[in-house]
């Protein structure tokens, strides 16, 4: 997500943003992807791994054709999964146990279940971790779990909690919980160079090794009732509950999600972790192939944007995409439009409310390029859409953190995971038809209907969209 409505404060607002724009003198821009996609790539190509190390050829092949006759007939497994290899560079895993969590009571449940079970460690990385009913919490369950004798290492953003006092995490330190402030906002705290713009927008949580979260849903009261109710801190601001998607994943990819969250903890010159069993040896959990994508401002360009990219251009009967902040780029743009030249059904669920304004008037200012296309759009009714999912072919899935503009793909560090398959893709297109009809659909007609200052705003906050 975007800044948190909290972060613009009377006090804060300018002065932060004054700081950001100076931060920005150098922008970064989006890498020209185009990937070749009229290269043909053998399934013999993308080598599988299970529990037991690296699939053979033919054992990845066996997989790739059961998937292939599991779904719709589609050539993404042909035409995309190698080339998805080489961008990412982490492998497929098989083996693994995927479960769709909807909402934040469902997903804080099973999060503090496998907490409450932990015996060896617990990883969280996080954007938002507030100090109201939900955070205190879980942070009473990270601490009775650090004094059981489990070692709890705590990555929370320094933007993300900028409105969560100082005495919460020195609560959790106090207790042995080990927690680093990624990229502080003050410069004289900073462990390296002062990199404000550059923000953990992961929100990711591991047990033992065995057992992965991640998602779009932050630690906060926001999302205590779902979205089929108000809910309570924020109900003086907003009436509507906040609609999100996470997973719970276990299985041989979880230790993909483990060197990220350690890799970052290094990166960010975090004090030396109490060893503990990071990696237990992987145990078959299910039959769900699962690839693991974290991205990095560091890399030469966002791993999930080119993948994305990859898949879409891949596509031969659906392409749905749902996500809270939509402020496209010239390419992913384009990337839409070719797919529903192609005959590609495209559908896009975005927001009909929001908490950045900004990005909701910059997304809409795309919506007749895209609807003269054929790319069918709706607005989620009712409730703060924050979800970050996508489903290529019905066979294609993937849930994340990761937001469909500018800032997601340019300064944040971001976590997704891609699933292969109609059984979990059946999940998705679940959740997916079921925002639908909780959406209503934006139309060309009524589009251009739309009064002439929504149209100042959309052109305000689309000269605003790389800072978003």
């Amino acid at each position: 997500m975007t800044l948190p409505c909290r972060w613009w404060k009377p006090v804060w607002g300018p002065l932060m943003l004054m700081i950001w724009a100076l931060s920005l003198s150098a922008c970064k821009s989006l890498p020209i992807v185009v990937p070749d996609m009229a290269r043909t790539s053998q399934d013999n190509r993308v080598q599988l791994e299970g529990a037991r190390g690296p699939l053979t050829a033919a054992q990845s092949k066996a997989v790739l054709d059961r998937l292939r006759g599991s779904g719709k007939d589609t050539g993404i497994f042909a035409r995309h999964l190698a080339l998805e290899e080489e961008i990412v560079g982490s492998p497929l895993t098989t083996g693994n146990r995927v479960v769709l969590l909807e909402d934040g009571p469902a997903t804080y449940r099973a999060m503090l279940a496998a907490i409450a079970k932990a015996k060896d460690h617990i990883h969280l990385e996080t954007y938002i971790l507030d100090d109201d009913e939900v955070g205190r919490q879980f942070a009473g369950a990270l601490i009775e779990r650090q004094r059981a004798g489990v070692q709890v290492n705590v990555i929370r953003d320094s933007v993300g909690t900028i409105g969560t006092p100082l005495e919460f995490f020195k609560n959790l330190t106090d207790a042995g919980v080990k927690v680093l402030e990624f990229n502080p906002i003050n410069p004289a705290k900073a462990r390296k160079e002062w990199e404000l713009n550059e923000r953990d927008h992961r929100k990711l949580l591991i047990v033992d090794g065995h057992v992965a979260f991640l998602g779009g849903i932050n630690i906060s009261a926001v999302y205590s009732s779902g979205s089929s109710g108000s809910f309570s801190r924020e109900a003086a601001r907003n009436e509507a509950g906040w609609r999100d998607t996470h997973v719970q994943i276990e299985g041989p990819v979880v230790a993909e999600f483990q060197k990220l969250f350690l890799a970052t903890w290094v990166e960010q010159k975090g004090e030396p972790l109490v060893e503990r069993n990071h990696y237990p040896p992987p145990v078959k959990a299910g039959d769900e192939v699962v690839r693991a994508i974290g991205s990095s401002p560091k890399e030469p360009y966002s791993l999930i944007y080119a993948t994305l990219l990859s898949a879409i251009g891949s596509a031969e009967t659906s392409v749905y995409l749902t996500n809270a902040y939509f402020a496209p780029d010239p390419q992913l743009l384009t990337a839409l439009e070719d797919a529903a030249a192609r005959g590609v059904d495209v559908r896009l669920i975005l927001p009909s409310k929001t908490d950045s304004w900004l990005v909701f008037h910059a997304g809409r200012g795309y919506y007749d390029r895209l609807l003269r296309a054929g790319v069918r759009i709706y607005e989620r009714q009712g409730v703060i859409l924050h979800s970050k999912t996508g489903l290529v072919d019905g066979v294609w899935a993937t849930v994340g953190s990761t937001n469909l503009d500018w800032r997601s793909f340019l300064h944040n560090h971001e976590l997704n995971a891609v699933v292969l398959g109609a059984g979990f893709g059946s999940q998705v297109q679940a959740v997916f038809d079921k925002d639908l009809a909780g959406s209503e659909e934006i139309t060309l007609e009524q589009w251009r209907r739309r009064p002439i200052d929504k149209r100042i705003l959309e052109g305000f906050s689309r000269l605003w969209e790389y800072w978003l």
